[in-house]
């Protein structure tokens, strides 16, 4: 056997280059033949018994990644409270984290614009009254012929300007009252427009309100909430619509809340190169409180890769390579591409499944 190794291969590499070294050379390098790229072992090397090969397999496997997310409130069932009106906070009925229902009193607002569009709508009113009397009595005195048509016409234009402008006040009126209780010439008390938690708090009592479309607070219906999760450009490809995450919370060491994909945002954030992807969970007993931080795992779709152990792989010049087995005992160099770990192994490109590799002892065969 020795022999043919001899005459197939026509040079010989001991540690030395071609003379022995001493005993602890022998021991640590043993006797290989090579030529060109191929390298075989000889028969009876004691370098047989520290290396094991092993085929290369193809798996079925489902990759995950993890990234950072946050707890939020659903824009669904999120109001912001805006005065209609302009005026003063004479009381306020709620603190920040309150928990209110819907049509319970949040604040109240003495405003002059209240009064203001109180007493358009009954002037409207009188003047609809006075219009519609006077469209009348000219509707008869024209019958009667007391009554030129020009006057006629000019009464019931009257009437017609005055219902116009009734409609326009009592709109008015009604778009205040949506938000609240009127109570009187001057005040309105606003309500509360769904169950909810106070989860923004910014006026105060004595506060004026001057711009009606600032927040004075903000209500959030918790029983559902998101999960929103910052994932990397490059790790977008682990994110499906509708495919199953799993959530841990900081609050709850090795609790796990599985749920599923429901938003993907389709603007991907400049200066962070990250897209917001989105997860609902129901939140009845309050597990998830808003702003609290989770990891979020996501799982790519099953594919089938080649995996090998991590023991096989080795870096020269920036290049990976494994030693493949071409025949029994003689091994090539190959390149390969790693992609990443999974499980104590790695995914490579440049392999197929069947070959053999050294898994195990490949350094004594690295130079």
């Amino acid at each position: 056997m020795l022999a043919l190794a001899w005459a197939f291969f026509g040079a010989r590499t001991l540690s030395g280059g071609g003379t022995p070294a001493g005993p602890s050379a022998r021991d640590s390098h043993a006797p290989t033949v090579r030529r060109g790229g191929a390298i075989f072992v000889l028969e009876g090397s004691p370098l047989r018994g520290r290396i094991a090969v092993a085929p290369v397999e193809l798996k079925t496997i489902s990759r995950s990644r993890v990234v950072t997310g946050t707890v939020e409130a659903d824009p669904a069932r999120t109001v912001r409270i805006l005065a209609p009106v302009t005026g003063r906070v004479g009381e306020l009925n709620v603190e920040l984290g309150d928990n209110v229902k819907k049509g319970q009193p949040l604040a109240t607002i003495d405003s002059g614009d209240l009064a203001q569009a109180v007493a358009d709508a009954e002037k409207a009113r009188a003047t609809v009254k006075l219009t519609k009397s006077a469209m009348e009595r000219a509707v008869g005195l024209n019958k009667a012929g007391g009554l030129a048509l020009r006057e006629l016409e000019q009464a019931q234009n009257d009437y017609r300007q005055a219902t116009t402008e009734l409609k326009r006040a009592e709109a008015r009126l009604e778009v205040i009252g949506d938000s609240g209780q009127v109570s009187g010439q001057r005040k309105i008390v606003l309500t509360a427009p769904i169950d909810g938690t106070i989860t923004a708090l910014e006026t105060a009592p004595g506060d004026f309100i001057d711009n009606a479309t600032e927040s004075m607070m903000t209500v959030s219906n918790l029983a559902k909430v998101w999960v929103t999760a910052s994932v990397q450009e490059k790790d977008l490809s682990f994110v499906q619509k509708d495919e199953r995450v799993e959530v841990s919370l900081l609050a709850y060491p090795g609790e796990v809340y599985s749920g599923r994909v429901q938003i993907i945002s389709q603007l991907l954030e400049a200066d962070t190169r990250r897209n917001k992807v989105r997860i609902s969970f129901e939140n009845p007993y309050a597990i998830f409180k808003l702003n609290m931080f989770a990891t979020v795992r996501f799982f790519a779709p099953a594919t089938q890769q080649v995996l090998v152990p991590s023991s096989a792989l080795f870096m020269v010049n920036d290049t990976t390579s494994v030693f493949v087995e071409t025949a029994p005992w003689t091994f090539q160099r190959k390149p390969v591409v790693t992609e990443s770990d999974y499980e104590g192994a790695t995914i490579v490109r440049g392999l197929e499944a069947g070959q053999r590799i050294v898994v195990r002892g490949g350094i004594l065969l690295n130079d």
